[in-house]
């Protein structure tokens, strides 16, 4: 009886510094809406595939919504769709425009980069060998770098995009030793910031902000998710990103910690274009991006760039402009 006493003593004062431990790092500063910066992401692909200008649309982003901070995507299948053939007018006229408009402009370059199916190489690269691949890799990486280091409105260089989770997409397999090597030969052409991404629920982090100036990380809700064949809401509260940052900041040091990618568009079974709007709301509609808005805030991250502009400006197309209205407010201070 007293040996059972002495173990049930032992467990919960085992329970209790565990939910101390759970509760310390679970805390950290919590913004003021007024204090919080607003970006998107702009995907030349995504807005082709919807059928629209993306030219007018990209246009719409700075003249309408009125953004100042931008990421947008040096896809390498884009620019260099024939071996030493670069095709660089597209990403120069976004650059131009948003540098005209004074926005500040994150630049991702690297195979793997947002959206489906992640891994954006050129044809002509299938076949190679793994080493060959990653010289042609460095080559593309440093041909951007050269190109845009000139332009002062690129705040950062993002290099891949959530490389440590290797399993989500069609991709290579992951190298950490490669990865270091993209970063080592963006650093040696120019000193702007290094930012590093990662996924808000998939991962712990450490690799990622432990190789970044910046990191950035992913911050999505209500998903489709393939393993589970079914709509599935993170039941997960905003403490688990604060107490993900404290934890992670014990191993690496990042200059700052911004949210890269958070979820402002639907997530289903399908491109949401396809899908009837009830299965497009159960992921997001106006009311979930209010909520997610707010989400963010609580995470205690001050930089945000939103992710599904392009829907936006489709929701607006078939006559639904309040998302693109509410999205106009956010950019408005």
């Amino acid at each position: 009886m007293f040996k059972r006493a002495h173990r049930l003593k032992i467990l919960l004062f085992i329970l209790v510094l565990f939910l101390f431990f759970i509760f310390s790092f679970s805390r950290g500063q919590v913004y003021n809406r007024e204090e919080l910066s607003y970006g998107v992401t702009f995907s030349k692909k995504q807005a082709v595939s919807l059928g629209f200008d993306w030219k007018r649309i990209y246009l719409s982003i700075f003249d309408d919504l009125g953004v100042k901070r931008i990421r947008l995507l040096a896809y390498w299948n884009e620019i260099e769709s024939e071996q030493g053939k670069y095709s660089w007018q597209d990403l120069d006229w976004q650059i131009n425009q948003a540098s005209e408009r004074q926005a500040k402009i994150i630049l991702a370059v690297g195979g793997r980069l947002p959206r489906w199916p992640e891994c954006h190489f050129p044809d002509w690269t299938k076949g190679r060998l793994k080493a060959q691949v990653e010289s042609e890799t460095l080559s593309y990486l440093a041909q951007v770098l050269e190109r845009y280091k000139g332009n002062r409105q690129i705040m950062a260089w993002q290099i891949e995009n959530e490389p440590f989770l290797s399993h989500f997409g069609d991709c290579p397999q992951f190298d950490k030793q490669f990865l270091d090597q993209e970063i080592a030969l963006a650093k040696s052409l120019d000193s702007r910031p290094i930012i590093v991404t990662d996924s808000g629920e998939l991962s712990f982090w450490l690799g990622a902000a432990g190789r970044a100036d910046i990191f950035g990380t992913t911050m999505y809700r209500d998903t489709y998710s393939g393993f589970f064949k079914s709509y599935i809401h993170y039941p997960i509260g905003p403490g688990f990103f604060r107490f993900k940052k404290n934890l992670a900041s014990l191993f690496a040091s990042p200059k700052d910690w911004l949210v890269i990618e958070l979820q402002a568009e639907p997530w289903g079974k399908a491109p949401y274009q396809t899908l009837p709007q009830a299965e497009r709301d159960q992921t997001m509609n106006l009311g979930k991006f209010k909520g997610m808005i707010e989400f963010a805030r609580q995470t205690g991250f001050k930089e945000f760039y939103l992710w599904g502009v392009e829907w936006w400006y489709w929701e607006l197309s078939q006559g639904r402009p309040e998302v693109w209205n509410y999205a106009r407010t956010l950019f408005a201070h």
